[in-house]
């Protein structure tokens, strides 16, 4: 008889990640501890799962372990989520990025890209967008078909309506999407120049040079190791002078600030300057 759902201890925790890395190749061990133990109990509680039971299920369902990945790493997102950031990304980096030919933005951990295209808004809304790529990347291929496909729930839509209006915008959000039933699809002009890939900060290098990266409520899910690691991913991947974008949960160290430059502090928005 196996022991209740309810509990895993950090130890099994340990146990399960060296598990996990053995069979699938995937580390979780410079993920937040905390975080990590609070989402796996989540799940065996929600599944009726015990610690053998999950083993068990990773290691003899082949297609299990991309629904428990999901379930692990994916974060709550919404469109125009904290409208005072995208008022600081339209008058602090916008303005400054006018001037450029190509402006290349990546949002990294973009989960199902409500984010990614509301940054794509932001910059058609200042007439910015043909000269743009965006590029969303997520270590989760399933939620990525999602952000590929942009369809979205018609209610939701009224909470991201009202996120943008805060946003001080001119048009209305109906100008970027067409709604049909109970759903919502993403233009079409406003996809062109979207590209959603597989990328895992944990282990992935840097693959182009960008004057915007955001990543939000993301870094809050790895140890103190990591993060260091992927601000530095980061650095490297900015060109000189473009702008980190962390969101108001996240902020760089002090040991990490003589190479940015403060945008906003509230927003904590940075610009790499050396």
């Amino acid at each position: 008889m196996h022991r209740g759902t309810d509990t895993i201890t950090y130890e099994e925790l340990n146990s399960l990640i060296a598990f996990i890395k053995n069979v699938h190749g995937f580390d979780f061990a410079d993920y937040s501890a905390a975080s990590l133990k609070r989402r796996v109990t989540r799940v065996m509680e929600l599944q009726r799962l015990s610690l053998f039971d999950l083993r068990t299920l990773l290691t003899n369902d082949e297609n299990y372990f991309e629904s428990f990945l999901i379930e692990i790493t994916v974060n709550v997102t919404e469109m125009f989520r904290d409208p005072s950031f995208y008022q600081s990304l339209a008058d602090n980096v916008i303005p400054y990025l006018k001037s450029y030919q190509r402006i290349k933005v990546w949002n990294a951990g973009c989960s199902t890209g409500e984010e990614l295209y509301s940054f794509a808004i932001m910059f058609a809304e200042e007439n910015l967008y043909e000269r743009c790529f965006f590029y969303g990347t997520d270590i989760n291929a399933d939620v990525l078909e999602d952000a590929k496909n942009g369809i979205y729930n018609l209610q939701k839509m009224k909470q991201y309506s009202e996120n943008f209006q805060q946003t001080g915008a001119a048009n209305t959000l109906s100008s970027y999407y067409t709604a049909k039933y109970d759903a919502a699809s993403i233009n079409h002009s406003l996809k062109k120049n979207i590209l959603f890939s597989v990328h895992n900060l944990a282990s992935d290098g840097v693959f182009n040079e960008f004057q915007v990266i955001s990543c939000r409520n993301v870094l809050i899910y790895f140890n103190t190791e990591l993060q260091k690691r992927v601000i530095e991913l980061f650095y490297n991947s900015l060109a000189n002078f473009g702008f980190l974008c962390l969101g108001s949960k996240e902020t760089l160290r002090s040991t990490e600030l003589g190479r940015f430059k403060i945008i906003d502090k509230k927003n904590n928005i940075y610009q790499k300057i050396a």
